[in-house]
């Protein structure tokens, strides 16, 4: 299973985006989109899209967090990274630092795709995430 991982978009979403997401089995934006129309694009493409409701988001629909289970690993997802990992998850997955992150603290991965529009010391950046066969298999970073 192949992810999309984007993060703190803030109201732009760079073009060409959307194209380069669409072989993905599912997208996972992990909060600060802003506006709800910044989506459309990504929408459109008819991929399963979860959204999370960052600190700067206002569209009271999207969760605060989700723990997801995908080909028998699990995954929390959030915006602002929790101090611990709820237990028996594989990764905390998170934006809100727009900087990326893939480190192992305790056992569990932590990641973070960085961020689409105003990264902090970085290139613009998304990830892929694969997963297969109950193991996290894949985790990289893309320029935007």
């Amino acid at each position: 299973m192949h992810i999309a991982v984007i993060a703190d978009t803030h109201d732009r979403m760079p073009a060409g985006l959307a194209k380069r997401l669409k072989h993905a089995d599912e997208i996972w934006h992990l909060g600060d989109v802003c506006d709800p129309a910044t989506l459309v694009e990504i929408e459109q493409l008819g991929i399963p899209l979860r959204v999370l409701l960052g600190n700067c988001d206002s569209h009271l629909v999207w969760p605060l967090e989700l723990t997801l289970e995908r080909e028998g690993v699990l995954f929390y997802l959030t915006h602002i990274p929790p101090l611990r990992a709820p237990p028996g998850v594989a990764a905390v997955l998170h934006g809100h630092t727009h900087v990326p992150r893939d480190e192992i603290r305790h056992g569990v991965r932590w990641l973070n795709p960085g961020c689409i529009s105003r990264p902090r010391g970085m290139p613009p950046s998304f990830a892929w995430l694969e997963v297969s066969h109950g193991k996290l298999t894949h985790w990289k970073f893309m320029r935007v």
